[in-house]
């Protein structure tokens, strides 16, 4: 049969005809062959699998080879044997060369074939000593990447003990020595294809066994550190760089920095390379090990060396600005190295040649990336010039090419300086890594800032933190779903039970992030809220219709896009989805009913609709001593969709920026709603369309709100007074009036608005980002806003117009119009169709943007555990209840706050940071830090019955109130979790060197006392200052 087959592959018979052949050869493999045969068989196919002419004769040897092994297994073993096996690894193969790729490879698929045999534990001990022979030799990059994928699936071959350590020492000083000569684009991605393999294979062995991390990090320093002139070490060791724990970052730097073994000229020479590695592309935390060294060596006083890498690589790190890939952590180190750089101007002259064009290139690109760059950039620049003044002739064109960009003030400019500076870098070594609270402490587990995703994450934690829907969402059975649902309630699992610090949330970003958000920037926390509980009210939308017209099969749980979602919208809100009054989880536990009433205060006739909502978005009462009042940028409004759930729009603060009208807040709304109105079919806005039938003039009406001042001029108002300005009636008259289609002219009427139904979690945005018609910019309201710790929603609940749900309808005349008239601003005679009621809420969580505008700062959020029947509310309401029109509730709240009871515990989650806090922190963050203001506020309804009871016997028991997780979920953070213990036991050894350094540690908890949550790093609570990035966050 060898023979055949040998002169078929030689043959000039068509390709076709030899296919068909060798599959007969395969076929044949089944029938008994002797020894001999067998052998011959084998030398054959391993003959065309190394030296075959061309990629058809190779892929028969490996076709054959592969079925007669399969078959004749104890004659492959016998063949592929410990001498065999020997051979090729030491002499070659013919005349392929024992370096040849093509010989790991037949091993490697040797081993596949053999695995099941007791002889391939012969040719593991073997090749554990072969491996460490061949990284001995320094093979090239490719070589060394087939021995790393050989390793990879065959951890056996990898030397134990002692021996371990070599290998990884050796396979370090082989990265070192990597090459890549060629320039072309495919070559140089098979290069980084190939050391990436390479150091992910140390990274498995590091895990593995946790005692070859330090050795090999050694080696790597001396690798680095090498004064020999005849060697110039890989930028390739940068991959290894990422796979280092950055916990261990203060104490190895603080160990290279303190060792008198090693030489400035060294310790010179490593940090060059270090710097150099900013150019691989894949490499991660480069930045923060190099701004770390630099920190250390400023700490430790070793000024020369600082001086002499900084003139000597600062032209080359301005120059990886131009690579978007590097671009970021170039950033970082640029800005380092020169904001420390305070004793001369030299460093920052000899990058001032190269400003003009990289400013005017990425100017013309006109990215947002490349803007929100420029930004960061022209910063620095104006630190350094207001540094450095003096050089008109230098600093004038840049200045020309960077006016359109904002300038800091100078307060910033001296704090960045002053906290930037080699002197204040001593004892600062702690402030390499971001401060993490331990999930031991709190118990909860922080999210990682993935670019700009602060606003996702202080939402996320606060929806996570609504314990009845965290318990809602983990008990839904959505096994084989991949719906954004799904992606949430993977999210809460893992924040629920993951054992580690932080989690990284990026599957739930790309899934839920609206498609007008740009990555990496920043964004309104409230607009993302209102997208994602619009996006998961509509998915389980579609998701019952299709259920409903497909009885027979499974929910059609696939991944929603918003595309998706926009097209099905249209054909829901014709047919809405009213079968057996089933609603929504959101609709359950966020969604509510407002009613709004506009009654002609001359003819009688009313008109009013009735708006789903899940949030209410209240503005903040005009002041009478306000002489240049700024109105709501429309951008920031609220937005919805047909067919979805409808936020309350706020009357005020809503003007076109070029509407010069007098200082008060107004909201537009055309012409008496038509009778005929499509039920279902709500407007957009509490904006009708225009009535053909009326002058164009009137078509628009704005409607002013008279405010009462407040009783003894208090300057702190409440959430209590925004949401009494929310609901208090309006007269329309003067220029407001409104045009009433049944006198057919303008009349002065009355609104009002009631909220009909109440939700579980009451969602209140405060409108904070105003624009300023004088200067045409947006602007944040720093105002205090007292926050009671108890609310008392008024529900007015209708007996009589439920069916005016979701529709305007015009009523005739009230009889007694004299009484309507005599009430001004009260609310018309609707009480005999009300039940009014007081519901109670208790405060649940807050999301504070810290910043001056809604385009930079952060956001971060308190939080804590508040179920529908509190023990504490029961408490609070004996002592004095807290209705809307009464006075502040402070006095009540901090005498409430001295018993045990309200003493539940707040947590701040600012990012990957969770630690305790308490609720005189909520009250007085903006007290203490003006930029630092309550946005976004839940609220959790008391006394209430939510359901969840139907659950408990439906979803098995339920532990201390949580609902059982599904077995996917449970497998997958049962893994994860077990990583992660792998990943603890290889820091062991960090941490005792750690524990051993008195002066080196993070500071206690209690760090909301000293810098306001809001902050990154020594910038502040401003939102983006500085450029000290290893010790903030990323914005």
């Amino acid at each position: 049969m060898d023979k055949i087959l040998e002169g078929l592959v030689s043959s000039s018979h068509p390709l076709s005809l030899k296919r068909v052949i060798v599959r007969k050869v395969v076929e044949s493999a089944e029938h008994w062959l002797d020894e001999a045969q067998c052998e011959a068989m084998f030398d054959l196919t391993t003959r065309l699998i190394l030296e075959g002419q061309d990629p058809f004769q190779r892929q028969v040897g490996h076709q054959v080879l592969e079925a007669y092994a399969r078959y004749h297994r104890p004659q492959f073993e016998a063949f592929f044997n410990k001498t065999f096996v020997l051979g090729l690894l030491q002499q070659g193969y013919h005349s392929l060369d024992r370096k040849d790729v093509a010989i790991l490879d037949y091993i490697h698929n040797g081993l596949k074939l053999i695995m099941s045999c007791p002889s391939v534990l012969d040719l593991f001990s073997l090749l554990q000593v072969e491996v460490l022979r061949m990284v001995c030799e320094r093979p090239e990059p490719q070589l060394c990447a087939r021995l790393s994928d050989l390793l990879t699936d065959f951890v056996q071959c990898i030397p134990k003990g002692k021996l371990s350590i070599t290998f990884c020492q050796q396979l370090v000083r082989t990265i070192g020595h990597f090459q890549c000569v060629s320039t072309q684009e495919k070559e140089l991605r098979e290069y980084v294809s190939q050391v990436t393999k390479v150091s992910n294979l140390l990274q498995n062995i590091w895990k593995a066994e946790p005692s070859t991390l330090l050795p090999s990090l050694q080696e790597v320093f001396a690798s680095i550190s090498s004064t020999d002139a005849s060697f110039e070490p890989s930028v390739a060791l940068a991959s290894l760089v990422q796979h280092i724990p950055l916990q261990m970052i203060t104490v190895l730097i603080r160990s290279l920095t303190t060792d008198p073994n090693v030489k400035d000229a060294s310790m010179t020479r490593a940090l060059c390379r270090m710097i150099d590695w900013l150019s691989w592309p894949l490499a991660q935390h480069v930045d923060t090990w190099v701004i770390a060294l630099l920190k250390g060596l400023a700490a430790v006083q070793k000024f020369t060396i600082l001086i002499d890498v900084t003139l000597l690589k600062i032209e080359l790190v301005f120059n990886r600005l131009w690579f978007p890939l590097v671009r970021p952590g170039a950033l970082a180190v640029l800005s380092h190295m020169l904001l420390s750089f305070q004793h001369s101007p030299e460093a920052f002259h000899l990058i001032v040649p190269h400003v003009l064009n990289l400013v005017h290139s990425f100017r013309s690109d006109g990215l947002p990336s490349s803007t929100a760059f420029l930004v960061q950039l022209t910063e620095l620049i104006h630190c350094m010039m207001y540094h450095y003044s003096g050089f008109p002739d230098l600093y004038e064109p840049i200045l020309e090419a960077i006016k359109d960009f904002p300038k800091p003030s100078e307060e910033k400019i001296k704090l960045i300086l002053n906290q930037s500076a080699w002197t204040s870098q001593n004892n600062s070594l702690a402030s390499c890594l971001s401060r993490l609270s331990g999930k031991s402490e709190t118990g909860k587990t922080g999210l990682i800032n993935l670019g700009n995703t602060c606003y996702m994450n202080s939402v996320i934690q606060a929806l996570f933190m609504a314990t009845d829907f965290r318990r809602q969402v983990l008990s839904l059975n959505l096994n084989g779903c991949n719906s954004l649902m799904k992606k949430l309630q993977h999210l809460f699992a893992f924040l629920a039970h993951t054992q580690r610090e932080a989690y990284a949330p990026r599957i739930f970003f790309e899934a839920s992030r609206p498609p007008w958000f740009t990555p990496r920037s920043q964004q309104d926390c409230s607009e993302y809220l209102r997208f994602l509980l619009d996006r998961l009210h509509e998915e389980e939308k579609i998701l019952k219709v299709q259920s409903s017209h497909k009885p027979s099969e499974s929910l059609g749980c696939t991944e929603t896009s918003f595309q998706e979602v926009a097209s099905k919208t249209a054909a829901l809100t014709e047919t809405p989805y009213t079968s057996g009054g089933e609603t929504t989880l959101i609709e359950r536990m966020f969604g509510g009913k407002l009613r709004t009433h506009i009654c002609c205060l001359n003819c009688g006739s009313t008109s009013q609709k009735v708006e789903a909502f899940t949030d209410l978005s209240l503005a903040f009462c005009p002041s009478s001593s306000t002489e240049n009042l700024s109105f709501q940028d429309p951008a920031s409004s609220p937005r919805t969709q047909d067919g979805g759930l409808m936020q309350a729009r706020v009357p005020g603060l809503e003007e076109e920026p070029g509407d010069s009208r007098p200082a008060a807040a107004a909201f537009v709304c055309d012409s008496a709603v038509n009778e005929s109105m499509v039920v279902g079919s709500p407007p957009d806005e509490f904006c009708c369309s225009e009535n053909t039938s009326a002058p164009n003039e009137s078509s628009k009406i704005f409607i002013n709100k008279d405010v009462p001042q407040k009783p003894g001029g208090e300057a702190t108002p409440s959430v209590t007074d925004l949401l009494n300005y929310f609901l208090a009636p309006e007269i329309l008259t003067g220029d407001n009036q409104y045009y009433c289609e049944n006198c057919a002219s303008l009349q002065n009427a009355e609104k009002t608005m009631q909220i009909t139904e109440e939700p579980e979690y009451l969602i209140l945005t405060l409108l904070r980002f105003s624009y300023d018609q004088k200067y045409h910019v947006r602007r944040k309201i720093l105002d205090n806003v007292s926050l009671p710790l108890v609310l008392e929603l008024p529900v007015k609940r209708t007996t009589s117009f439920s069916s005016l749900s979701e529709s305007w309808s015009i009523d005739v005349d009230f009889t007694d119009i004299s009484e309507n008239l005599a009430k001004k601003l009260k609310p018309s005679g609707t009480e005999e169709v009300c039940c009014p009621k007081l519901v109670p809420y208790l405060l649940s969580s807050v999301v504070v943007h810290s910043g001056v505008s809604s385009e930079s700062g952060h956001y971060y959020s308190y939080a804590r555990d508040v179920t529908g029947t509190e023990s504490s509310y029961r408490m609070y309401h004996q002592s004095e209840t807290l209705a809307l029109a009464r006075e502040s509730p402070s006095a009540v709240i901090e005498q409430d706050l001295e018993t045990k009871e309200m003493s539940k515990e707040w947590f701040l989650f600012n990012d990957s940071r969770v630690t305790f806090t308490s609720f005189q922190s909520v009250q007085k963050i903006t007290s203490r830090f003006p930029k630092d203001t309550a946005y976004v506020l839940f609220y959790k309804k008391q006394n209430s019955t939510n359901g969840l009871s139907d659950n408990n016997s439906t979803s098995g028991l339920w532990v201390n109130g949580e609902p059982p997780l599904q077995k996917e979920l449970m497998d997958a953070i049962t893994k994860d979790n077990k990583l992660y213990l792998q990943e603890q036991e290889l820091n062991a050894r960090a941490r005792a060197l750690q524990a051993a350094s008195a002066s080196c540690s993070f500071r206690p908890n209690g760090f909301d006392d000293n810098d306001p949550p809001g902050s990154c790093g020594p910038a502040g609570g401003g939102g983006g200052g500085g450029f000290n990035t290893v010790s903030r966050l990323v914005f």
